[in-house]
């Protein structure tokens, strides 16, 4: 279902705990616990973020999270409702910035748990094809991210 990298941050067992929580929770709101898609977490600094930004993106800036979906939302679609799995698929890499969750949760005055709760929740929806660059893209995933991170009971401080 997911593995988790750690580049050049220590390993935290209270990030494996979280991310664990919220994948599994996305992964049964989504129906698609039984597919063998799998996921790739990489929990990094801003050093290597801007890095791989730039390098995939062309964008020379530290970012919180990014995601790298393997299919576009209509042929996912089709292989959820179909169960048209590869022996394991790979859904996406998500690369997440610790040092940022920390920043944003005191920025935003809410907890470590939540910011990087909402980091994996966000770009796991990104994996399974929505974006927010239009606006009702945007409320629809913002829509299905606050339903993952309040039937956990994941809140805002």
């Amino acid at each position: 279902m997911y593995e988790i990298i750690y580049q050049e941050i220590e390993q935290k067992e209270e990030y494996n705990k979280i991310i664990e929580k919220v994948l599994s929770k996305c992964f049964e709101e989504e129906k698609i616990t039984n597919s063998k898609l799998n996921i790739t977490i990489t929990l990094t600094t801003p050093k290597n973020i801007q890095k791989i930004n730039k390098e995939y993106r062309n964008v020379d800036r530290a970012t919180d999270v990014l995601s790298f979906p393997m299919f576009e939302k209509e042929e996912l679609k089709i292989k959820i409702e179909n169960e048209e799995y590869e022996h394991e698929d790979i859904l996406g890499d998500i690369i997440i910035s610790i040092e940022k969750v920390k920043e944003q949760a005191e920025e935003y005055e809410h907890s470590f748990e939540r910011e990087l709760s909402y980091m994996v929740v966000h770009g796991f929806y990104h994996l399974m094809g929505y974006d927010h660059i239009e606006e009702k893209d945007k409320k629809d995933m913002r829509i299905k991210e606050d339903k993952i991170l309040n039937d956990l009971k994941i809140k805002r401080d």
